[in-house]
């Protein structure tokens, strides 16, 4: 069985897990090391379950533990070479990744570990780089976008092909505009490098999501520009429009910023 849990996305910290009886792959670790043990054995998932780590891109809500985490566990760490560079250049990142827990994949490259088989595509954001992850299991496609400045084919073409998905609502356009962020991180946010919106992300699923989809999951909502019932509604509203309806073509959840979802079975 193919399980998954989100431990935590939005700025304050991101990190997901998915794992089967074999093991399990953490994708991004930017909550406490504490705080992750303390989720796992309310779970009652050991830590050896963990058996490498993925890195999307080298922003501290995304890395800030990798290190303390791969040293501590002698757990390898996979992420491109500029995120690799990032994290070492990442001031948030007290502990750095040791020599040999240091592993460097390509985009596109086929990683295989246990049951998972995983390849990594490019996402834009204005990190030093940034992948999301297509992770095939037992016949399961699972894909992770987030971060996501805009939407490229090869991102259309993934959610096309995924059967599970985590794809980032961050923003409400309104509550960006109507907010008190200054004009400069407004136009970040909005950027081809920035982050995409309730409207952006229901659009994307709308216009690219095919009957193999079961489940989708918004992530990285802003605690200051979005809210989940908006960000939920706002998406739902935009499938309605092209008669698809969440629900009964596909389950469509919001993740919880700061806590665990509970854990999710990824069925065939």
């Amino acid at each position: 069985m193919l399980n998954f849990i989100s431990f935590g996305s939005g700025s304050s910290g991101n990190c997901y897990l998915l794992y089967t009886e074999n093991g399990g792959l953490l994708i991004d670790l930017g909550i406490g090391l504490r705080s992750l043990k303390k989720y796992l054995r309310e779970y009652g998932i050991s830590l050896d379950t963990i058996k490498q780590l993925l890195v999307t891109h080298d922003h501290a809500d995304h890395v800030k533990s990798v290190g303390k985490m791969s040293k501590d566990f002698s757990l390898p760490v996979y992420a491109t070479k500029p995120v690799h560079d990032g994290i070492d250049n990442n001031y948030c990142v007290k502990c750095k990744i040791l020599p040999e827990n240091r592993k460097v994949f390509e985009k596109g490259e086929l990683l295989e570990f246990g049951d998972f088989k995983v390849r990594a595509f490019n996402v834009p954001h204005d990190s030093s780089d940034n992948v999301g992850y297509r992770i095939e299991c037992n016949g399961v496609v699972f894909c992770i976008m987030t971060d996501v400045g805009c939407l490229t084919d090869e991102m259309k073409a993934m959610i096309s092909d995924a059967n599970y998905l985590v794809l980032e609502a961050n923003y409400d356009k309104e509550m960006l505009n109507a907010g008190p962020y200054p004009k400069h991180l407004k136009d970040r946010i909005v950027s081809e490098g920035g982050h995409l919106s309730n409207e952006e992300c229901g659009q994307a699923l709308a216009e690219n999501a095919t009957g193999k989809l079961r489940h989708v999951w918004l992530c990285h909502l802003s605690e200051e520009n979005n809210h989940p019932e908006l960000a939920r509604k706002t998406v739902e509203q935009i499938l309605r429009s092209y008669g698809i309806v969440a629900g009964k073509d596909f389950e469509l959840d919001v993740l919880k910023r700061t806590t665990p979802t509970g854990v999710f079975l990824l069925e065939e």
